[in-house]
């Protein structure tokens, strides 16, 4: 079994040569893997499936072709949480939802986005609780496409804003809930994304490893594993 793994794509129109080295690695694994995850954060906004960019339909028709070989993964990160099995289904890919858990090179496994470990993020905690609320979602997706990109401006911009004021440990995972999850779930292997801080930890207190993927600001990162080895790896933008 082959896998590749990604996350923190943040695809936008305004950044056309994130998506351009999305296909390239598209194009370099085309049938040379089984399984492709996408682990949240694959567009910078979403505001529904009724809602959509000329790059998330661009980003659709080319997973579309690439689901022909490889089965298609989608996770919801903190941006795209609003992304819906219309979309998902439109790119040949299957919704997953956290914890999910898979077995890699013989060891159980769990992946997430990675947000909800940020726990001493107190504000962003309390805002994750409103927007991952049904009723709000529900609420949110019936207001008029117009009144949700106002309100995707304000909250990016929100965002951008308190995150200047955070410290670097705040804006990292909080290392007592990553051992909580990984031993409440009894996994050895633990993939995430969210920080943008791309690393292989072996934590040695609980005979685990955890991997964080690389966000695609600068360059592309990814994760490919087979029966044998997990690889950590990034490379340039094409030209």
């Amino acid at each position: 079994m082959r896998r590749l793994f990604i996350s923190d794509l943040h695809l936008d129109d305004k950044r056309p040569d994130i998506t351009r080295a999305f296909f390239h690695l598209l194009d370099r694994f085309s049938g040379k893997t089984d399984e492709l995850y996408i682990l949240g954060d694959f567009f910078e906004l979403w505001l529904g499936d009724d809602a959509l960019t000329p790059t998330a339909k661009s980003v659709a028709e080319k997973l579309k072709q690439y689901s022909e070989r490889t089965k298609v993964f989608i996770m919801h990160g903190n941006r795209d949480f609003l992304m819906g099995d219309q979309y998902a289904n439109a790119c040949g890919a299957q919704l997953i939802h956290e914890p999910h858990f898979i077995e890699l090179a013989g060891k159980p496994t769990l992946l997430m986005h990675g947000d909800s470990l940020c726990t001493e993020d107190h504000q962003y905690m309390e805002f994750r609780k409103m927007v991952r609320n049904p009723q709000w979602q529900e609420g949110f997706l019936s207001k008029s496409i117009e009144e949700r990109i106002a309100f995707g401006k304000q909250a990016r911009e929100q965002s951008q804003s308190d995150a200047k004021q955070k410290s670097y440990e705040i804006l990292d995972v909080t290392p007592s809930e990553v051992e909580k999850v990984i031993q409440s779930n009894e996994v050895t292997l633990f993939i995430h994304g969210h920080t943008h801080r791309p690393a292989h930890h072996h934590l040695e207190k609980l005979n685990a490893e955890r991997i964080v993927l690389g966000d695609w600001h600068n360059k592309g990162w990814y994760l490919f594993s087979d029966e044998n080895e997990l690889t950590l790896e990034n490379f340039d933008f094409p030209a």
